[in-house]
């Protein structure tokens, strides 16, 4: 049988998450220097609070742990992972399979980089969660888990600017010229999975229709 992994940054809901047994790896963050486990409303809440944050990726040890256990009950391991590009979750999964699978050469374990992150991740998970319960085999559910990867497009914008500039993706003088002329980059995936601003409107409104703009463009 195989078995679904994914991490807690594809926000997939606690009741899907039961529903399709899938199991999500939880990233971590540090909140003013404190170990917590990243849940979206809470990340966001801290940091409009003020707090300092650090995300961390999800600890090896832990996907090790948690795929060998599946490969011991005898099942094959699909782990469907946040953008290498942004994280390196996927590449420490992809370590832990190298090392798994000479351990467990009978088994299949398959590393997904999905290239995306949040919503686009998590379709990606349960549309593969979804032909599983359906009968399809594994060979077909990462054939078209891959193609819908290939097909994914995440846009989407940034609301304050002292985020990016937190960051280091953008200088203090532009992070406060864009806040005082209202500029909100639209932001996506590249292809090999990082984030680049792909465009600039002022206010929310012309974000909207910007976004569309590029979506019929590309479909």
């Amino acid at each position: 049988m195989l078995r679904i992994f994914t991490d807690t940054a594809a926000n997939v809901p606690p009741h899907l998450l039961e529903q399709y047994h899938i199991t999500a790896m939880p990233l971590t963050y540090l909140l003013d220097g404190q170990p917590t486990e990243l849940v979206g409303h809470d990340y966001y809440e801290a940091m409009r609070k003020g707090a300092e944050v650090k995300t961390s990726l999800v600890s090896p040890a832990l996907i090790r742990d948690t795929m060998e256990s599946a490969l011991k009950d005898g099942d094959d391991v699909l782990y469907i992972a946040i953008s290498g590009g942004i994280s390196g979750t996927c590449w420490s999964a992809e370590l832990m399979a190298e090392e798994l699978r000479g351990e467990y050469p009978d088994r299949m374990i398959r590393v997904l980089n999905t290239c995306g992150a949040s919503l686009g991740e998590g379709l990606v998970v349960l549309e593969a969660a979804k032909m599983l319960e359906k009968g399809c085999t594994a060979d077909e559910i990462i054939r078209q888990a891959e193609e819908n990867c290939g097909r994914m497009r995440q846009f989407f914008m940034v609301d304050d600017l002292k985020y990016l500039r937190r960051g280091g993706r953008i200088g203090r003088i532009t992070a406060l010229a864009g806040t005082m002329l209202s500029i909100k980059p639209i932001i996506t995936f590249s292809d090999d999975g990082q984030l680049q601003s792909i465009a600039k409107v002022r206010g929310r409104r012309q974000v909207q229709d910007k976004i569309l703009e590029l979506l019929r463009a590309r479909f």
